[in-house]
């Protein structure tokens, strides 16, 4: 069993709300600032000094993916490779690292996330409690209710819930978590939602209801990119203050 930490990168999806650039290329492959929307991520992760970095992504635009990062020699890290064949969801996608994680902890981060904060910080936070259980990091919005909402109470989450009517509170959760080795048998255990995914929050209430779930504020600006607005947005962002590492 390795208990150093490794990273997952996933970046599959369709990419419908940014059609249609890509009609043609995998969301993760656009321009953030003066690079592809993928390199962000993977900076984040190798800057925390995580080695071993597993990308998901889906089947039409693998190959192109894996023209871009190869082996990871660029990035001093090594990089695997995993295909989603079909859009079921984040936690699907989690489910394909099982085997890459080797028993050990991850840092998972949605391909899309871009943000201000060096990853290393909270990764080093959750590997002083043993890399055991699951922690989320959160960020302070002005509209808590188009995200997934967390209720804290001292250092543990109280409960997540999606695009709230009234939030408990502004902190949206962000897509940056940590988890153990359990992950697995947890998402194994999932049944479909409506939409027909296994949904990340339903792996989150697992650990919230073991009572094993920390959080982190992020300090940094935060944005996903996944829409023409937030994709404008972080243009901005990352052009004004760019993220550190």
């Amino acid at each position: 069993m390795d208990k150093r930490a490794k990273g997952i990168v996933l970046a599959g999806g369709a990419g419908s709300r940014l059609r249609p650039l890509t009609n043609v290329t995998n969301k993760h492959l656009l321009p953030v600032g003066r690079k592809p929307m993928i390199f962000h991520p993977v900076e984040k992760l190798v800057g925390a000094g995580i080695e071993d970095i597993l990308v998901v992504t889906g089947v039409e635009h693998m190959g192109a993916v894996v023209n871009l990062l190869g082996s990871g020699r660029a990035f001093k890290c090594r990089f695997t490779y995993k295909v989603q064949d079909e859009s079921g969801g984040i936690a699907q996608a989690l489910g394909l690292a099982e085997e890459f994680a080797a028993g050990g902890p991850t840092a998972v981060i949605l391909g899309d996330n871009i943000f201000e904060d060096p990853l290393g910080p909270y990764l080093d936070k959750f590997m002083r409690d043993g890399g055991r259980g699951a922690h989320i990091l959160v960020k302070k919005v002005e509209d808590p209710g188009r995200f997934g909402v967390a209720e804290m109470s001292g250092d543990r989450i109280v409960s997540i819930e999606e695009k709230p009517a009234n939030p408990k509170s502004d902190y949206a959760v962000t897509g940056i978590y940590f988890y153990d080795a359990e992950v697995y048998s947890v998402i194994r255990k999932l049944r479909p939602s409506a939409r027909n995914e296994l949904e990340i929050t339903d792996v989150n209430n697992h650990y919230i209801s073991n009572s094993s779930m920390r959080w982190s504020p992020m300090t940094g600006w935060w944005s996903d990119a996944g829409t023409f607005e937030s994709l404008s947005k972080v243009q901005r962002l990352v052009e004004e203050n760019p993220p550190r590492c």
